[in-house]
């Protein structure tokens, strides 16, 4: 059924109201953001969110933004600290084009009115993991995302060529003759509807709740990304998931994500016993790239037989801690955490999606009409592993070369035509949804996470394929239905893809392959459905 179900959701073209824009941009974080602003300079835009608009993985990003501007740093050296951490297989034009254009978005954010923080009347720029250079910049301390959604967002909604359509769910990508033309949704208040577009940018992030523990909000369900794959995008390097080494571990909170730049500032990661234990595992010790450091994480707590280990901050200034990091210090504080006194419980948990739709440097897929940035798209800058704070500098960067060309290439003509979906339900089977989607995480975790070997990633391939065998012989009318659906198709993809990868590199890391093969495997890992055949290959960097 992942390779037959072209669309998962009942309409006809007669029975659906139709609306028309020059450009569609599905996705509210930074990058759809950026991209909607861009191509409405030349546009009409429409900007779809499927719930309010600030609800982004964007909004909740703790660390900053990198940018090489402060002395000594180079854009040499970004460039350089970020092939290094992409183990092999980054695309290092995107690369360099990325950090060359650093400076001038960023000073864009600045220009409309982003603060960012301040030491004796300068920019104050931060160290994290894997980076040589101070070049990292934050706003309130650990509220970066924040303000970069608020001033984005305002933006957005004085623009007079985009309207925002918040609370609708992009079900599925339009595709007429192998070229996208926009998409069906669900509006929490119309129903459904046919969103024709000339262009569509897909900016939907990633997909972070197809695990059990992950730092993502509710909305990180890789729709995006099950959408490109069913209309017959190519998407690349699955295998590849970040997972974050710090995330709040007590009973009863989410997984808040414990920022990068608490361990750039001198936070040290002990165990129950205290022990500092991270100078055993790399010479970095705690700032190590992200990969390695929730790996000896993982190997530490099989080693201690115990749930988490800690991040101590005891030993900062008293008071520094909460002024640097006011809402981490508060997040703690709500589960009776004084961090002046008490370690933070961490664990890794799923954080960032490197790998996505396969896109070049303005955003191009495969499949005509629709571009990918952001979190959903595999430019190739992050290779194997991703950077810290290279990510929203990502989106800025493409999200805006993304709007420009998607505009400039939307005379293309654009006329309703008829089109329908009849997917028929066989199944009438009852579902527990949420039984089975609490089921699908924790498989994923087990099977797919940090540590991964053939038989586990075998084990959950067939899972997803006998879950699939009823999941999708059905035909859901909400979107916990299609969010389910989506979830289990990208459980399928990451496996398969984790599967095909016979070595372990960056994030992807198998114990039954533990080392790189260089000979073979400095390659990108795809796949494609087409109305003929679904295909998983290689092919070179």
């Amino acid at each position: 059924m992942f390779d037959t179900r072209r669309y998962l959701t009942l309409f006809h073209y007669a029975r659906t109201p139709h609306i028309l824009t020059d450009v569609l941009v599905i996705g509210g974080g930074i990058a759809g953001l950026r991209a909607a602003l861009a191509a409405a300079e030349q546009a009409s835009v429409i900007l779809l969110h499927k719930e309010e608009i600030l609800e982004s993985n964007t909004r909740y990003a703790q660390g900053g933004i990198a940018v090489p501007t402060s002395d000594p740093d180079s854009v040499a050296s970004h460039i350089q600290d970020t092939l290094t951490v992409a183990c092999g297989i980054a695309h290092e034009p995107a690369v360099r084009f990325m950090v060359e254009q650093a400076a001038s978005r960023v000073q864009e954010l600045v220009d409309w009115g982003v603060v960012f923080d301040q030491k004796n009347g300068r920019l104050a720029y931060a160290t994290e993991g894997a980076h040589s250079q101070p070049r990292v910049l934050h706003s309130q301390g650990d509220a970066t995302g924040q303000e970069l959604a608020r001033v984005l967002v305002e933006r957005v909604r004085s623009h007079p060529h985009i309207r925002i359509f918040d609370h609708c769910f992009a079900i599925d990508l339009l595709t007429i003759e192998g070229r996208c033309v926009g998409a069906v949704t669900f509006h929490r208040r119309y129903g459904h509807q046919l969103l024709w577009s000339r262009q569509t940018i897909l900016a939907s992030g990633g997909c972070g709740r197809v695990y059990r523990e992950t730092t993502n909000p509710a909305v990180a369900t890789g729709d995006g990304l099950a959408m490109a794959f069913r209309a017959g995008a190519q998407l690349q390097d699955m295998e590849m998931v970040q997972f974050h080494p710090t995330a709040l571990y007590v009973a009863g909170a989410s997984r808040a994500l414990i920022s990068e730049a608490v361990r750039g500032e001198g936070g040290l990661l002990v165990d129950q016993a205290g022990h500092r234990f991270m100078p055993e595992y790399h010479p970095a010790a705690e700032l190590a790239p992200r990969d390695v450091v929730s790996r000896a994480i993982r190997q530490h707590l099989a080693k201690t037989r115990t749930n988490s280990v800690y991040l101590d901050v005891r030993h900062f200034p008293r008071g520094e801690f909460r002024q640097r990091f006011p809402t981490i210090a508060q997040m703690c504080s709500d589960f009776d955490l004084d961090v002046e006194r008490d370690p933070i419980p961490v664990r890794p948990a799923a954080h960032y999606m490197i790998g996505g739709v396969s896109s070049d440097m303005q955003g191009r897929t495969t499949l005509p009409g629709l571009w990918a940035v952001g979190e959903v798209a595999a430019t190739g800058v992050h290779g194997a592993n991703r950077l810290a704070s290279n990510s929203l500098l990502e989106g800025l960067v493409f999200g805006a070369e993304a709007g420009v060309a998607a505009a400039a290439d939307s005379a293309v003509a654009i006329r309703p035509v008829a089109i329908e979906s009849t997917a028929t339900q066989i199944s009438q089977a009852r579902l527990d949804l949420p039984d089975l989607q609490n089921s699908l995480r924790s498989v994923m975790w087990r099977n797919v996470g940090v540590m991964r070997d053939s038989d586990r990633l075998s084990e959950m391939i067939g899972l997803a394929r006998g879950w699939g065998s009823y999941l999708f012989n059905k035909v859901f009318d909400s979107p916990d239905g299609w969010e389910t659906q989506n979830l289990l198709t990208l459980s399928f993809l990451i496996a398969l893809s984790a599967r095909q990868r016979c070595e372990s590199r960056g994030v992807h890391f198998r114990s039954d392959m533990p080392e790189p093969n260089e000979a073979q495997w400095r390659i990108h890992v795809a796949l494609q459905r087409t109305a003929e055949q679904f295909q998983i290959f290689n092919f070179p960097v």
